[in-house]
């Protein structure tokens, strides 16, 4: 029987990217939106970890399982590692990602630093409540104009280091290959292959 491991979100995107990533292992995944009442929990933390923390505990908490979730931040050198906790809400608590997009373009509009980075953290809580981290980066920079239709977010202006495509015009496979998701979903892998 295959392990179970509920997912702590709500955001389609990122349960199929993660779907993806853990694909190898003998894992049956449970997105938030599988169980009838989904919980809202509250991102306010003052980390990225605490806000993966924060999740992946009310989950394993309220429906006893183990429970994945992660937080990921956009960093922008030019603004100080803004947006980064608040990412997701940059341009407000309402913000859409066109919202978000648009307010990041506009405070680099004469900026020629553009350099950025993912940066992922994901939280495992398991079925005894300990805690586990795992971190995933990925620098590049951020363009001047949206580029491209695929992904979520902030993917249509990113473009990941060594590469001439934003993530938005890469297929979910390219993407999947070098992002900072993957790179944390690899040490959640590593670790549950460890231990299933």
């Amino acid at each position: 029987m295959a392990f179970r491991l509920l997912l702590a979100t709500r955001n389609p995107g990122k349960v199929e990217e993660i779907r993806a990533l853990l694909s190898d292992l003998d894992v049956e995944i449970l997105p938030a939106d599988a169980l009838d009442a989904p919980l809202d929990v509250v991102e306010d933390a003052p980390s990225l970890r605490g806000n993966a923390e924060k999740k992946a505990r009310a989950y394993a908490t309220a429906i006893n399982l183990p429970a994945l979730a992660d937080d990921t931040g956009l960093e922008v050198d030019a603004l100080n590692g803004a947006p980064g906790v608040h990412t997701a809400r940059y341009a407000g608590p309402d913000a859409t990602a066109a919202d978000n997009t648009a307010k990041m373009l506009g405070e680099l509009n004469e900026v020629d630093d553009r350099s950025a980075r993912f940066r992922t953290v994901a939280c495992l809580v398991d079925g005894s409540g300990t805690a586990r981290y795992f971190e995933g980066v990925c620098e590049g920079r951020i363009a001047r104009a949206p580029r491209g239709t695929q992904g979520f977010g902030y993917d249509p202006i990113f473009i990941p280091e060594h590469h001439d495509q934003t993530f938005a015009e890469m297929n979910a496979d390219a993407k999947n290959a070098i992002s900072h998701r993957k790179k944390a979903m690899q040490a959640v892998r590593q670790y549950l292959s460890r231990t299933l």
